[in-house]
């Protein structure tokens, strides 16, 4: 199957740095990805009546990601989800960072990686990205070089994730994409199955408590697919910064296995995701407060489910927790699939 890799100019940042896309094309799959925040900026792929359908959301300009919350597509690190409080200790120091979430730490900070240009090398199968953070970056210890490679195989995206400290630090890295395999409308009627025994016990701030609570005959049991939105008390716009889903999800085993499996209610497009990780955040958009993306269509609260393949949430102050340390001469990596097929 031919894969052609061509890029264009999105703009340039309120830094002044040029930004470009990088398109992705097969028969099957057409891929755009920004190399500010290594962001999914669209996915395309076909649907039973052969027809292309854009199931992630994202913006027409560079200004609007920069504008935006919510974090549309993007690389998100270099630790994803909480941290309570917005400090950790680790080699008996203390690291205070920076409070973008009440009084914790969210994905990164103030400037994580998704508001920064990387370096992108085309490959025969899609597109590499990669930076350097500096040491002390977002309070962070550790010089880090990290990459992100977006692979089109198929009717899959594969995401390879990687990273290496020069001194001991935290890493969980993931893709927040928003995906409605409809193309529009709200995503709660979607079917979803997950692959989960265990959800992280969190407080009203969304904080984890260290416990680890059975899925089974509460809301959060996917073991049977069902839609979305089914076990949710309300699904209004107010009550999903409530009630909506933002919760991660415990994935039993190792190595490359099944998280989840979302299909479409209208189109019939079904995603698999496969992952490395030991979690998986599944979020309803709650706080997607209404705005216009791509090509005028409406985004709002509930529009989109993200399947965020990651570590534990703040699992540096939980010691049952997969630990979220990456060592100095240890190399980081996780890997992801979005495997698309309808009818």
């Amino acid at each position: 199957m031919a894969i052609q890799v061509t890029s264009c100019p999105f703009g340039r940042s309120i830094f002044g740095e040029n930004v470009t896309c990088w398109c992705v094309e097969t028969e099957m799959m057409r891929l755009a990805v920004l190399d500010y925040g290594a962001t999914v900026r669209s996915l395309c792929v076909k649907d039973a009546a052969g027809e292309w359908v854009d199931v992630v959301l994202g913006y027409d300009t560079l200004a609007e990601y920069e504008a935006n919350d919510g974090y549309l597509g993007a690389v998100v690190g270099r630790v994803c989800n909480r941290i309570a409080g917005a400090e950790f200790e680790l080699d008996d120091a203390r690291y205070p960072l920076y409070k973008n979430d009440g009084e914790n730490h969210l994905h990164g900070g103030k400037r994580g990686f998704d508001k920064y240009v990387w370096t992108a090398e085309p490959l025969a199968d899609g597109v590499r990205f990669s930076r350097v953070s500096p040491d002390g970056e977002e309070g962070y210890p550790g010089t880090m070089h990290v990459s992100v490679s977006y692979h089109v195989e198929g009717t899959a995206l594969r995401i390879d994730y990687a990273a290496e400290s020069d001194r001991n630090t935290l890493c969980n890295l993931t893709n927040h994409s928003y995906f409605n395999l409809n193309g529009g409308g709200s995503a709660l009627g979607h079917t979803l199955q997950i692959f989960a025994d265990a959800v992280t016990a969190r407080t009203a701030g969304l904080i984890p408590t260290g416990a680890l609570t059975p899925v089974t005959g509460t809301k959060f049991d996917f073991s049977t697919p069902k839609a979305v939105g089914r076990d949710l008390p309300r699904t209004g716009a107010a009550a999903l910064h409530t009630d909506g889903y933002d919760d991660n999800f415990c994935l039993p085993g190792t190595g490359l296995r099944k998280a989840a499996v979302l299909t479409g209610d209208r189109s019939g497009i079904t995603m698999t995701v496969l992952t490395t990780t030991p979690g998986m955040q599944v979020y309803t958009a709650n706080f997607l407060s209404p705005r216009t993306g791509k090509g005028g269509a409406q985004y709002c609260e509930g529009g989109a489910v993200c399947l965020e393949t990651q570590n534990y949430p703040d699992a540096i102050h939980h010691a049952n927790f997969p630990s979220p340390v990456l060592r100095k001469g240890e190399q980081y990596q996780q890997t992801t699939v979005w495997e698309f097929t309808c009818g």
